[in-house]
């Protein structure tokens, strides 16, 4: 069958059979089985997905399992449209349909390069000087889509973005370089070190900017020693403006690594050029380092990140709603942030699956799919509750605002709940009697036990009280 004589269907269902032999069966299922080919006109394939979601996750993770799809289909210069048919969920508007044309992610915020990237036969990156420039050009590896705008500012956090704000307003003119971020998985420090540099190129076009992952970084290394050019590798990674390495404690026990590391970041920081690095722990918890390199780390500030309250995590999902262009209940919104309380990675993670199971199963979002989804979201996680969480569940049993719950009125009923939420933050979380009480009305410790005792005593003489605790403990899955 000649080309001219193929059709949508024909291309697609091959670029299905292709793509089904690189992915597991699930996700395949997930997000292959719902597209739907439209047209094909020339090299051109038009296909419809279900949401402006479902897009952005294609584009995100199977962007180049597609691209080499069709490029067997349709030659070198295929190209991909999707047309998207905006469902909501949550109201009766009419579906929206707008076509957007595959951005192979690479197109974003980059500035394209002569000398960079250079691809090894493993895959990795390798970024080294073509002999003979004079001024090299550099794809800066910046994610477009982590942009300060889009980065929820809260206590957690203000700290490490004001700073990194800062950095790069005036990169390598301030006191904080190198800018040290640093938190626990799932954070947003990725996301912080990418709007930086997108912010540095924003505002300095002509500056020289680089994001890299540690393990990049250590296998460009290890590439450049085998091939013997190391002077090259060296060379170029002192001629950047700005250097943003992701991760690296990873460079922790591989010595080499970090001796050129050491000397290229003593170059960058004696010649005024911004460092910005990431990693899981604080400089002084770092270990497999060395303490050259530490002290240099500690020469500027080290900001971390912490676990989001839960107005931040409201906050996180509002936007991403907003971003997205989806309308979702309030009352869903304050469940998810309620129940996912880790991480945000793991936040997004759980949205994400709330709009797949809606989109797919073309299921209304309300309040118990998204309890159907966190049950399976956490099934096999031992998941500890928050202590907001149980005073949410509390309140809501006995139809009471929290702000209520936390204030100093003796009412019968306000002291109830607020005892009730004591006893189970006390049986339902590892924290301490001070931190409990903080949280349940700036009360103290002794407060708390007080209040552990009144329930118990209740739950032996009072009948009614007793099934207020049953009734509770199934709300919040205690066994």
């Amino acid at each position: 069958m000649t080309q001219k004589e193929k059709t949508a269907t024909d291309v697609w269902a091959n670029c299905l059979a292709f793509i089904q032999d690189n992915i597991s069966a699930q996700n395949y299922k997930t997000w292959f089985e719902p597209i739907k080919p439209i047209k094909l006109q020339q090299n051109i394939l038009s296909i419809q997905v279900p949401s402006k979601f479902f897009y952005e996750w294609l584009e995100e993770h199977y962007i180049k399992l597609l691209k080499s799809a069709i490029t067997r289909e349709l030659g070198e210069n295929a190209k991909l449209v999707y047309s998207i048919v905006m469902e909501n969920s949550y109201d009766n508007r009419s579906p929206q349909t707008m076509k957007i044309p595959s951005s192979n992610r690479s197109n974003t915020r980059n500035e394209r390069m002569q000398a960079f990237p250079i691809e090894s036969s493993g895959g990795v990156k390798n970024p080294f000087i073509i002999p003979g420039l004079r001024k090299i050009t550099v794809d800066s590896q910046l994610n477009a889509r982590y942009t300060f705008e889009n980065f929820v500012e809260g206590d957690c956090n203000r700290l490490a973005r004001s700073a990194g704000f800062a950095v790069a307003n005036k990169p390598g003119g301030t006191s904080f370089n190198p800018l040290m971020i640093y938190g626990a998985t799932g954070l947003g420090k990725t996301h912080l070190a990418h709007a930086i540099g997108i912010e540095i190129k924003d505002k300095y076009p002509e500056k020289t900017v680089l994001y890299v992952r540690s393990e990049t970084f250590a296998s460009q290394f290890i590439d450049s020693i085998r091939n013997n050019t190391k002077n090259d590798f060296v060379h170029f990674y002192q001629m950047l403006d700005v250097l943003i390495i992701d991760d690296v404690h990873r460079l922790s026990g591989k010595e080499k690594t970090q001796d050129v590391f050491f000397e290229i970041f003593n170059h960058l920081h004696q010649s005024g050029k911004q460092i910005v690095l990431t990693s899981d722990t604080a400089p002084v918890d770092m270990q497999g380092m060395e303490q050259r390199l530490l002290s240099r780390f500690k020469w500027g500030l080290s900001a971390d990140l912490q676990i989001p309250d839960l107005e931040t995590r409201i906050a996180i999902l509002q936007q991403k709603l907003y971003n997205d262009g989806i309308e979702m209940p309030e009352d869903v919104i304050e469940y998810l942030a309620y129940s996912i309380n880790n991480n945000v990675r793991e936040l997004e993670g759980g949205l994400i699956s709330l709009l797949a199971q809606s989109s797919l199963n073309k299921k209304k979002i309300t309040i118990d799919l998204a309890r159907q989804m966190i049950d399976k979201f956490v099934k096999n996680t031992k998941r500890e509750l928050s202590i907001d969480y149980i005073q949410k569940v509390v309140c809501d049993y006995f139809d009471m605002p929290i702000d209520v719950m936390k204030s100093k009125t003796r009412k019968r009923e306000v002291v109830q709940a607020r005892q009730l939420s004591m006893y189970f933050s006390k049986q339902l979380t590892k924290s301490s009697l001070a931190s409990i009480g903080a949280q349940c009305g700036n009360k103290d410790h002794a407060t708390v036990l007080h209040a552990c005792r009144t329930v118990n005593n209740l739950i032996e003489t009072d009948k009614r009280f007793k099934s207020y605790v049953d009734d509770l403990k199934k709300k919040l899955s205690m066994n």
